[in-house]
């Protein structure tokens, strides 16, 4: 699914204009975009948690030339869902 389905179908279920629809998701994805940046945590009951980690420094190998590379240390986006998310 992409933007444009998720919008259709978020109208589609809420009963919202796709323009309404739109902006609610804009909204939404900056909002938990901002929290992110800022080191923050989310937690949607019944949907899942989204924070930030921390990857280390590590080496990795080039898988063309077989060669070792170091992978520098960066931060990412980690999402757990809750068990309710998929109906387990």
């Amino acid at each position: 699914m992409n933007k444009t389905e998720l919008i259709s179908a978020i109208a589609e279920e809420s009963g919202l204009s796709k323009a309404n629809s739109r902006r609610a998701l804009d909204g939404f994805l900056t909002s938990v975009s901002k929290e992110l940046q800022k080191g923050g945590k989310i937690t949607l009951v019944g949907h899942g948690t989204y924070q930030v980690v921390e990857k280390s420094a590590r080496t990795g190998i080039n898988p063309r030339t077989k060669a070792p590379i170091k992978i520098p240390a960066k931060k990412v986006v980690k999402f757990k869902a809750t068990p309710t998310l998929l109906g387990c």
